[in-house]
């Protein structure tokens, strides 16, 4: 397994396009998804940005970027290099990112998903994740609220169903 580390900043240029990468995966889906409307990816200077970003690999061949929304942790962005997918890499990063967001001081995480992409809402589930109730306005906290309308207003949720998720880190 590769290493899990903190990101160097120098790595910050990899991520852009290791990010887009990744979302070929959607192209293997049957029917394909149409990824190709996807949001373009961060760019480095979002990625220096970001709370904490994990990486794998020297060079990196996948990350997790947290962010902290509503006070807890949040599980922004998973990318893993197609090459490297299928591994368990993402698994190895999202379990990383979680026990890090633990040892700093957080109990929950949360993220934003498609659920019915196998390696989106099921992956999460698989790793601890459970959705949560409500869509963009309902029930959710209020910085998570936000994101999802975020996500509606960048046209994700016509893409596919996309749900919240969260998981207790304790």
């Amino acid at each position: 397994m590769l290493e899990i580390r903190p990101a160097a900043l120098s790595e910050f240029s990899l991520l852009p396009a290791l990010e887009a990468d990744a979302d070929q995966a959607f192209a293997t889906l049957d029917p394909p998804f149409p990824f190709g409307d996807f949001p373009p990816p961060g760019t480095a200077a979002s990625y220096a940005g970001a709370f904490h970003i994990m990486v794998a690999g020297r060079p990196p061949v996948g990350f997790a970027r947290l962010e902290i929304v509503d006070g807890q942790a949040h599980l922004g962005q998973l990318a893993v290099s197609p090459e490297h997918a299928r591994r368990g890499i993402g698994r190895a990063l999202v379990m990383a990112a979680k026990a890090w967001a633990l040892e700093v001081g957080f109990h929950t995480m949360t993220l934003c998903t498609f659920a019915d992409v196998p390696f989106n809402g099921p992956f999460y589930a698989s790793c601890g994740f459970v959705e949560m109730p409500g869509g963009p306005e309902r029930q959710l906290p209020p910085g998570l609220a936000a994101l999802r309308r975020e996500e509606v207003r960048l046209g994700l949720d016509a893409l596919g169903h996309r749900i919240a998720m969260c998981a207790d880190l304790r």
